[in-house]
């Protein structure tokens, strides 16, 4: 794990602990559980697979409708900025539609997990020649969250994102088939 990582996860662990007892001593009252929301998060990756061995930041900001405390659509913006080495440097930013299954734990406290479609724009330059992919692959991944009032929540996320490159581009001098994304986020999330 990177220290970029380190740090985000330390921060929402952090912010998790001090929002605690707030979130606790809400009640489910104090909340209703459907209607539509807004997200940002800020995180970190890394890139697995070949020549596109890297880490970096990650910026993100969806909008998304729960129906219940159960259930919930999101479509969300996702931004990787650069990453690659050496002869090897790519781009990456795409949406992503998933639903999401949460199970609630406490009145302010739950666990999630989430699928769906990512549309990546893939920019690769490499070995002086440039190709752009556009490419539609399934997203996973699974969270915490933390109601801090009554329409603001923290969460912790992570998940995985796979893009895939044609091998014959590029001569066949790239050795893999596309990189994988494993990320951590932090956020929050207001809901109307």
């Amino acid at each position: 794990m990177n220290p970029k990582t380190r740090i985000a996860l330390a921060t929402a662990l952090s912010a998790s602990v001090f929002a605690a007892p707030v979130a606790f001593a809400q009640s489910s009252n104090d909340r209703d559980s459907s209607g539509p929301y807004i997200k940002g998060s800020y995180g970190g990756y890394k890139a697995h697979g070949g020549d596109f061995d890297d880490s970096n930041d990650l910026y993100g900001a969806g909008v998304g409708y729960q129906f219940n405390e159960f259930f919930a659509l999101e479509a969300a913006y996702i931004d990787f900025g650069n990453f690659g080495k050496d002869d090897v440097d790519g781009k990456l930013k795409g949406g992503s539609l998933v639903a999401i299954g949460r199970l609630p734990l406490t009145d302010s406290f739950g666990v999630y997990a989430k699928a769906g479609a990512f549309a990546a724009a893939l920019d690769v330059d490499a070995f002086d020649e440039s190709e752009t992919y556009d490419d539609i692959s399934p997203v996973i991944g699974a969270g915490v969250d933390f109601r801090i009032t009554e329409r603001l929540t923290t969460f912790l996320e992570y998940n995985r994102y796979n893009v895939d490159i044609d091998e014959s581009d590029f001569n066949g001098q790239l050795n893999n088939n596309g990189p994988d994304f494993d990320t951590a986020q932090v956020g929050l999330k207001f809901q109307f």
